[in-house]
Parts: C-alpha cells; structure tokens; sequence
C-alpha cells in the first residue's frame, strides 16, 4: 500500500527557509517554525510509523535525522509528535493513524528541537534527578548477607510506576509543562512516587515537602495526556494524585495547591456545586493582597466577557446527599 509520510523539518544551523511554517498556536508560540516535506513509501498494511521513516532513510533522503534503537517499545527513544499527539512510532501503525493514507510526523514543540524528528531530552533527565531517584537508605544499614525486610504488599504499590522506559511522551504532551516550563514534570513526579512510597526510604518526609514546593506536584491541571500517551500503562496521574493525599497527610498543606483543593472541596461538599467567586481568593490565601490584586486583570475580562461567576451563590437542591458522601468516605482528601 502506498503511504503519505509528511515530515517536519528542522536544522538549527540554518536560517528558516521562506516556505517554513509560521509556528504553533498558544501553548506552543514559542516552538521554532519548521518546514515540512512530502514522501511517498510503499509498505505492507500492518506496517509502523517508524518503517515509513527508516525507509524514507534508507532510499529517498538520507539527511532525514529520526532517533530509533530497539524497535519494541523498550528504549523509548523513537517518540515523536504523530498527527498532532506524542507517540512512540515504533509501535503506531501507520493505518491506525493515516488520514486519507496521509500522516504527519515531527518533533513535539514543547521541547527544544536538535533536527528533524530528534528533540534535546535534557529538560526530561533533569526533572527527573529534581526528585532524587534513588532511595536513601534507612539506618542501620543492613550487613553481610542481611537485607532490607519489605512486605510484598508495599512493593506491589509500586510496580505501576516501575513500567516506565523514560521514552518522554507523556512530557511531550504535558499542557502544564507547555506553559511552565519549570514544572517538575509526570514522569518525574511517577518516579517521585516509586521512591517516597517505598518503605526502604528514610527521607521521606523531606522528600513531600520539597515535591509540595511551587513548580511541583501542585502544578498538574489534570489534562489526562500524561495517562492517554503513556505506552507502558504507568498512568502518571495516578502517581501524582497519591503523592498529594502522602503530602496533606504529612502536614505539607500551606499552598496555593493545597488551598485550592481544600477550597473547591469544601464548596461542593458545603452547596453541591462550585464556587468559583470564593475558589481564587481561598486559593492563593484570603490574606494574600498581592496575589489577589495580580488576578484583578482577568477578573475584568471575565467581566467584559460577561463569563464573571454570580455574586451570590446557590445550593443545589437535597445538599445534604453531598454532604452524606464526604462523611461517609471521611473526609475531604480520601
């Protein structure tokens, strides 16, 4: 079957040619402008992205620059953006993804571009040694042929986290990592998790605090990318979710994260619905002027875009069946 590979193209080392696209809309205005090329391959119906683009290598374009190793979904490195979203081309079947027989292939724009289909992985390695990935061991440490006594249970907690091969797609796609770029990441906050869950670990409690830290695990705005582009089911996510409740648990609550959780909470367990006029100012602290007035602007434009919350806020009608779920589950962060 006869296949339309577009690919987007990139060299840092030479100015943008005239026919180069005009970029990316908002979050990713800032990604360089790429210019994109047309081949044609003939493969089989079950064939991958990444023979399109090996062939396209090998017989029509030997400048094209694409980054594979293992080919199975192990080494991660093959992950790029495929029509729109990151995936591993490895394992993207090209009539899984073909519109028309037609599919686009290039370097996700969230992330600094080296050439072609290769982007700088540095931002993903150095979030993930932000969180320590390694355990701290627990005194006395053990000797000889002693070891660190662990119940099955605990470790079965973390087997999730330890499927991930750091191929990247979920950062890639990551909403909050497209707008802050500081933000610790999914994949290092699923990591954070595999370690300050471990019970083997003596740092834990620091290790809370520090993820608690603005930039941290407070930042993820529940996009679900990181869940829907992960090839190994590690569900980041999910990994951030119980790093928060540890967090609260251990008393790290004295956030703009944790408020804001508290916050919208408490409204919809107090009227069953949200309110947002209070969520703001609860959120950054009913103190924080500064904050407050820094919010003044959208404010506004809420206000021009007549989108302004009511004034005054309504319950729904029998509240109390809310209130009987948060009793019965205990509490707010369960």
């Amino acid at each position: 079957m006869k296949w339309t590979i577009e690919v987007g193209r990139y060299d840092r080392s030479q100015p943008p040619r005239p026919d180069a696209s005009r970029g990316y809309p908002p979050p990713y205005e800032d990604a360089p402008a790429k210019r994109y090329q047309i081949f044609e391959v003939e493969l089989e119906d079950h064939a991958m992205v990444l023979d399109a683009l090996i062939a396209i290598r090998e017989y029509q374009d030997e400048s094209l620059v694409v980054r594979c190793a293992c080919r199975s979904a192990i080494c991660g490195s093959c992950g790029m953006w495929i029509n729109g979203h990151a995936s591993l081309a490895c394992t993207t079947k090209l009539q899984d993804v073909a519109v028309n027989g037609k599919v686009t292939v290039e370097s996700p724009p969230s992330m600094p571009v080296i050439r072609d289909l290769v982007c700088d992985m540095t931002p993903f390695w150095q979030k993930n040694l932000k969180v320590r990935p390694w355990l701290e061991n627990k005194q006395p440490i053990p000797q000889g042929l002693e070891e660190y006594r662990v119940p099955n249970a605990a470790m079965e907690e973390l087997i999730q986290e330890v499927s991930c091969i750091s191929c990247g797609l979920c950062l890639m796609d990551c909403e909050s990592f497209a707008i802050n770029k500081n933000f610790t990441g999914p994949a290092a906050l699923a990591k954070a998790y595999r370690y300050t869950a471990d019970p083997r670990d003596a740092v834990t409690s620091q290790r809370l605090g520090d993820y608690s830290e603005p930039d941290g695990l407070w930042e993820c705005t529940h996009c679900y990318e990181c869940v829907s582009r992960c090839p190994k089911g590690v569900a980041p996510l999910d990994q951030i979710l119980k790093l928060r409740r540890m967090a609260v648990e251990a008393g790290y609550t004295n956030n703009a994260g944790t408020r804001h959780a508290l916050a919208f909470a408490e409204s919809v367990r107090d009227s069953g619905r949200l309110n947002e006029l209070t969520l703001m100012p609860k959120s950054v602290g009913l103190f924080n002027i500064p904050a407050q007035l820094r919010a003044l602007p959208t404010a506004f434009n809420m206000l021009r875009a007549g989108k302004l919350p009511p004034i005054i806020h309504h319950k729904i009608p029998h509240v109390e069946r809310i209130k009987a779920i948060f009793k019965k589950i205990g509490g707010i962060f369960k």
